[in-house]
């Protein structure tokens, strides 16, 4: 039976109740803050968590974090997947250390350059490669190449996607229909004009969008994971990447999540060639990095086109893309962290914590279901995982999730605070995970009994 409304809301009252009791210094530092900042944070999305005021941190070391009044927190959100490797692994800091010193910028390669190239092309499986600051650039550069080398303007994208801030990715369906997603700010152009929306894992509604021959471009995840997680069902990223084939239009494959699958992303694994890659968030570390490959074939149009085009800005990079900075840590980040023993830890501690969830949830009797993407693991309020975005958005309980996160994060356990996503790093264990889990039964038992 479902869980009451009244009983979420008591629940959720005196979480909050109990942070502001135990957090008095982030609160002090958060009335600094307001004066000073939007939402009294760096970044508005920083105050998203549910809890009373921003809850600050002093250090944030493998899968702990330590906060400013001295709370310890395993962590699973991650920096919702920009730390999946653990905060600060020893060997990026290792090389930001030595780096440091040599210069930050200066808008030239540096002799990690060429060696990156190489890590990047051996797994991802493209020749090709750009730097960006940010898996958004590396989106909105993939996407003007795209329209460049077709001549073509739409772009399609699936219900429920996520690529960061692109502004081309901000719709979704409505009775069929492309619409702007809600809480858009500042927004005067008419998304739907060059963007069009299906459902994912719906072949057939792709083929119709695509059999106009004005699509540049298809920007997907592998699979869905930020409207709770999507899975492609049995040959849809096959019949993906041949209808963009059969009618001309790019494929991009956004990998910034999905790369929690394997060292070489999703469609590495699951041998579906794209025409572009992207990759941000967690690719060098945690540092603002990202990258964009390009098979050998959009490569050589890439250059003609470079080699052609009128004199003027191309719209793509920015100053501090590609800073001897960022090299240093992607390089040490793909040489040395995100290993192949890395990730078969990873995804056996993530196989291990949907286990004991599925368990949790069946002897609790709820009709909540679990997903996993290799070290990334969600659960999600449906009797068995969503097949598209509009499934997966009437799948989410804003109000029920909020009181579990607080409970959890009152507790010690952080995991990512828009829906429910952990991550396992390797650092994490199996005590990490147990922990979470009967953290987690008390937070439902407390809901159950109406009574926190």
């Amino acid at each position: 039976m479902p869980l009451d409304r009244n009983a979420i809301h008591a629940v959720t009252a005196a979480e909050r109740q109990r942070f502001a009791d135990t957090h008095p210094a982030s609160q002090r530092l958060a009335e600094e803050s307001r004066g000073h900042f939007l939402a009294g944070v760096p970044m508005h999305w920083m105050s998203d968590w549910g809890t009373p005021f921003p809850l600050f941190v002093e250090k944030a070391q493998g899968v702990t974090l330590t906060d400013a009044d001295g709370h310890r927190y395993t962590d699973f959100c991650l920096g919702d997947t920009g730390a999946m490797f653990g905060h600060s692994p020893a060997p990026v800091a290792e090389a930001l250390a030595a780096a440091a010193g040599r210069g930050l910028t200066s808008m030239l390669p540096s002799p990690d350059a060429p060696v990156v190239g190489r890590l990047l092309a051996e797994r991802f499986g493209l020749p090709v490669w750009q730097l960006t600051a940010t898996a958004t650039d590396a989106n909105r550069a993939a996407i003007r190449w795209a329209r460049a080398l077709t001549g073509r303007s739409q772009v399609l994208v699936f219900n429920g996607c996520y690529h960061g801030t692109v502004d081309d990715t901000f719709v979704k369906l409505k009775n069929g229909r492309a619409v702007h997603r809600p809480g858009l700010i500042g927004q005067q152009v008419d998304l739907t004009r060059h963007t069009v929306a299906v459902e994912f894992n719906d072949l057939a509604a792709l083929e119709a969008a695509l059999s106009s021959r004005d699509v540049a471009c298809v920007l997907t995840e592998p699979a869905l994971t930020n409207c709770g997680m999507v899975l492609p069902q049995p040959g849809f990223l096959d019949g993906v990447r041949e209808l963009t084939r059969r009618y001309g239009s790019l494929l991009i494959l956004d990998e910034t999540h999905t790369l929690s699958s394997a060292p070489g992303g999703w469609g590495r694994q699951a041998g579906i060639a794209p025409d572009l890659l992207t990759v941000g968030k967690a690719i060098a570390g945690g540092l603002p990095v990202a990258v964009y490959g390009m098979s050998a074939a959009v490569a050589i149009l890439a250059e003609a086109y470079l080699a052609r085009k009128e004199p003027g800005h191309s719209g793509l990079g920015t100053t501090l893309s590609a800073n001897l900075f960022s090299l240093a840590a992607l390089r040490a980040n793909l040489e040395a962290v995100a290993t192949d023993a890395a990730y078969q830890h990873m995804t056996g501690t993530a196989s291990y914590l949907g286990h004991r969830l599925s368990e949790l949830f069946a002897l609790h009797h709820l009709p909540w279901c679990v997903t996993q993407i290799g070290a990334r693991c969600e659960f999600q309020f449906a009797v068995s995982p969503p097949v598209d975005g509009r499934e997966a958005e009437a799948a989410m309980d804003p109000e029920l999730e909020h009181a579990l996160h607080l409970f959890l994060l009152n507790r010690g356990v952080a995991i990512t605070p828009f829906h429910n996503m952990m991550l396992c790093a390797p650092a994490t264990t199996r005590a990490h995970v147990d922990t979470l889990v009967t953290t987690l039964e008390a937070a439902i038992a407390a809901i159950e009994r109406g009574v926190p």
